[in-house]
């Protein structure tokens, strides 16, 4: 079982910049793949950024592609999201999960364990 506990969100004005944090605890966070989504309200969740077992490989979704950084700290445990230049259509709960295996996966359906969330909201 892996805990996963997400923190960084808030409010933010467009352009502005925000660093997630998403802290395991119960299993080494390095046996897993990690990822980040979003859920804006009305909408399906869908995948922001991924990232392999060992930082070595990324994948964006197009709509944040050069403007956020997924990484991993697999020392202490944390995968975290680095997102600059928001905008307001970056609004949504943010979610961090966690899934066995090496490859970057961009379905919701390949992960194990799930965070919490945390919301996110860009003023215009």
């Amino acid at each position: 079982q892996v805990l996963l506990v997400e923190s960084g969100g808030g409010l933010v004005q467009a352009g502005g910049s925000l660093r997630l944090s998403c802290a395991a605890s119960g299993r080494t966070l390095s046996s897993y793949a990690g990822g980040w989504f979003r859920q804006a309200p009305g909408k399906e969740r869908e995948f922001v950024a991924g990232i392999n077992r060992s930082g070595g490989s990324t994948n964006y979704a197009d709509s944040v592609k050069g403007r956020f950084t997924i990484s991993r700290d697999n020392a202490k445990n944390t995968v975290y999201l680095q997102m600059n230049s928001l905008k307001p259509e970056d609004t949504a709960v943010y979610y961090c999960a966690v899934r066995q295996g090496t490859v970057v996966v961009g379905t919701s359906s390949a992960y194990h364990y799930w965070g919490q969330g945390t919301q996110v909201t860009v003023s215009s």
